[in-house]
């Protein structure tokens, strides 16, 4: 029942953003409807945990939290508190209009990312895909400037096309089921009866979601939509689409490992590391041209994105704990990295790093958490995406992958002086720029937003709490570790 629960809150935090004609109210059952869904989520993951066999089971086969799904849902649920209490203080509605058009959506979007780690039928994960593109589109391009709105058709486009591939792959996915007479078509039915299956369809199917999906994740070469969409898109909605929804569809794909590793024709690893490390090394570069500042924390998005991937391809229970941990990092710190990005565009006006200077010196609220989200979105100790590429980079050169670890150090290396030069430019920097009082100051519900985003980065670069732990380790070992 609880599960359920937790999908209705959203649902009925839209239905009363749309009926309502004051913009407090939208905004205050917003905030409220996410904070209840986080209570509610702390308690189905701490179920999960202690559980005997580490589920909750809503409908049988087809709503049923396991420990892969807590996670995830655990991370979108801190996500969708911080951006919602983000929003109270940031959005301009004055300017922008359409409180209630921004807050209904808002919570669609949530909805939607909830229902997928939720969801044990795949062919229903796939609708949820899509309805996160769906709901989260008129988000993007809500400013409704000319650059926005480009930013959203583009981001609907392809990732759409994306999505008529994915949805090809999950067809030959349950062909290859019915085929080898596999009775219960969820992810635990396809990993028990992947053996009996059609090594052809099924390999025919992986590459299909993964390169379908792989358009949503942000992949590259299938990634040119995302930094226009992470940049342009209000920065409360930035912080969900970089910090939790291209992790949520990531998942997806996570998914699918314990069905193709049982065919090891498939060579899943593979292309795992081949996708993992071209994303990876690609981000790594253009951030070294990168101009505007949200678009530096949007290419980061997909360089992390790559590490987790290779992570998964490198295989094993070190690299599999290292890319979850990494996975909870990067959503806990982007998320983080926008709000400060939000802070920075709220006080200077522009996303042009160029015109930013000496941060720390006119407002050390934004300074210093810029400084931080970059710090530590770069893999700076002892920060905790630190210490997840560490363990990937180790479990690399462990069973020997040492050109996949060696071409990870080398991108990495890469990407941590490629954004430090750029947030070091603007903390610390000179030269012409706004006088102090030109500044103003931050609304207090994005210094609160910014305290709560920024305790768990440090908390986890230090100690990891037990129930946490023991959640990170049982999802590395559902798909695999």
């Amino acid at each position: 029942m609880i599960l359920l629960i937790l999908l209705a809150i959203p649902l009925g935090a839209a239905l009363v953003s749309v009926i309502t004609r004051n913009d407090k109210t939208a905004s205050t059952v917003t905030l409220l409807g996410s904070l209840f869904v986080f209570a509610l989520s702390a308690r189905a993951v701490l179920t999960v945990i202690s559980s005997g066999n580490h589920s909750l089971t809503a409908i049988p086969h087809w709503v049923v939290l396991d420990s892969l799904g807590a996670l995830i849902l655990i991370l979108v649920a801190f996500v969708s508190v911080t951006a919602s209490l983000f929003s109270t203080g940031y959005m301009n509605f004055k300017k922008n209009g359409g409180t209630r058009r921004y807050h209904t959506n808002f919570n669609l979007f949530i909805f939607s990312m909830l229902l997928i780690p939720l969801i044990q039928e795949p062919n229903v994960v796939w609708i949820s895909v899509e309805l996160t593109t769906l709901f989260s589109v008129l988000l993007v391009g809500f400013e409704n400037t000319h650059e926005a709105l480009e930013a959203a058709w583009k981001y609907v486009v392809l990732t759409l096309m994306g999505a008529a591939v994915a949805l090809l792959g999950f067809l030959v996915l349950y062909w290859a089921a019915h085929t080898a007479g596999v009775e219960n078509y969820t992810w635990a039915g396809l990993a028990a009866g992947a053996p009996n299956m059609s090594p052809v369809l099924l390999k025919g199917a992986f590459i299909l979601i993964l390169v379908g999906f792989g358009a949503k994740v942000g992949l590259v070469p299938l990634h040119t939509w995302l930094p226009d969409a992470h940049s342009q898109a209000p920065t409360p909605v930035c912080a969900l689409l970089s910090g939790v929804e291209t992790t949520v569809i990531l998942y997806v794909l996570l998914r699918l490992i314990p069905v193709v590793t049982a065919v090891p024709s498939i060579h899943a690893g593979t292309w795992f590391v081949v996708f993992g490390l071209i994303s990876t090394g690609t981000a790594a570069f253009l951030l070294l041209r990168v101009s505007d500042y949200k678009r530096l924390f949007a290419f980061s998005t997909v360089e992390h994105m790559g590490i987790i991937l290779t992570a998964a391809g490198i295989g094993g229970a070190s690299a599999h704990l290292g890319g979850v941990l990494q996975m909870v990092g990067h959503a806990v710190t982007k998320s983080f990295c926008f709000y400060a990005a939000g802070s920075v565009l709220l006080l200077t006006g522009t996303r042009d790093i160029s015109s930013v200077h000496g941060l720390i010196r006119k407002s050390p609220w934004a300074g210093t958490a810029l400084l931080t989200g970059g710090l530590a979105i770069a893999g700076a100790p002892p920060f905790a995406l630190f210490l997840s590429e560490f363990s990937i980079i180790r479990s690399g050169m462990h069973p020997g992958d040492y050109l996949a670890a060696g071409l990870l150090i080398l991108f990495i290396t890469i990407a941590f002086f490629a954004i430090m030069n750029h947030v070091s430019r603007m903390v610390f920097g000179t030269g012409t720029e706004k006088p102090a009082a030109a500044y103003g100051k931050l609304p207090v519900s994005v210094k609160i937003t910014l305290i709560g985003a920024v305790i768990p980065i440090i908390l986890f670069g230090l100690y990891i709490p037990e129930p946490l732990h023991n959640l990170i380790k049982l999802a590395s070992a559902a798909i695999g570790g």
